[in-house]
């Protein structure tokens, strides 16, 4: 027997993987780019390159973490809120639910069925998932979401530093260029093909804007570099 394959199960980690993953490509590379459009040696570049991995990285787990935990705070919210009006107006809170199963397509009287069948079985549950919208799946996990974008970022931004340790110095830009336009590239397609959607959609939409990042970092980097 085969099972279905449903990809909403991975929304949590995966948003946050190829977020971390895209934004460690790019900020790496964008600032080895504009530092070294600007610079005759490798030295500032190295050290930009990992400061830029380092602060970006830790940067994104805790932005994750602080954004994911004001969500998941919301949500407790809303739940303490619910579970004190099934305890003092249960009726209205039966009501509410026979409602929401009309507008989904029940008839009253079925809708009231399903609406008693299911506040027996759990109130909660039933009130979190078809009131609110919560369910496990959907449910925010801080410290899932900020590792996954810590440690995506990283490994994001390993291969532009790789690069930058390795190419000859006169063509780091464009060779850089080059390489993170692949490395987008493939991002976009594993990510695509994680998910479930457009490879090729996914792979046009990282290379446009990565293009237009780097563009315009190296144009900066040149200008700075051209007055400095």
């Amino acid at each position: 027997m085969v099972s279905d394959i449903h990809y909403i199960t991975r929304s949590g980690w995966l948003r946050a993987a190829i977020l971390g993953a895209n934004d460690g490509i790019l900020s790496t590379a964008s600032i080895i780019i504009g530092v070294a459009a600007a610079s005759t040696t490798r030295e500032p570049i190295i050290l930009a390159g990992i400061a830029g991995l380092v602060a970006g990285a830790l940067s994104m787990a805790a932005g994750e973490y602080v954004s994911v935990s004001s969500q998941s705070d919301l949500e407790q919210a809303d739940i303490e809120r619910e579970i004190k009006e099934l305890e003092e107006t249960p009726e209205i809170e039966l009501e509410e639910l026979t409602k929401i199963y009309q507008l989904r397509g029940l008839d009253l009287d079925l809708a009231h069925q399903v609406a008693v069948q299911l506040t027996k079985h759990n109130a909660l549950e039933a009130h979190a998932r078809d009131e609110l919208g919560i369910t496990e799946l959907s449910q925010a996990k801080p410290l899932q979401a900020a590792l996954a974008s810590g440690l995506a970022f990283v490994l994001g931004g390993a291969p532009p530093m790789l690069v930058a340790f390795l190419v000859p110095l006169s063509s780091i830009v464009i060779i850089q260029y080059v390489f993170t336009i692949l490395f987008l590239i493939l991002l976009g397609g594993v990510a695509a093909k994680a998910g479930g959607s457009s490879i090729w959609k996914a792979i046009i939409r990282v290379t446009f804007w990565g293009t237009i990042a780097m563009g315009i970092t190296a144009i900066i980097g040149s200008f700075v570099g051209g007055i400095v």
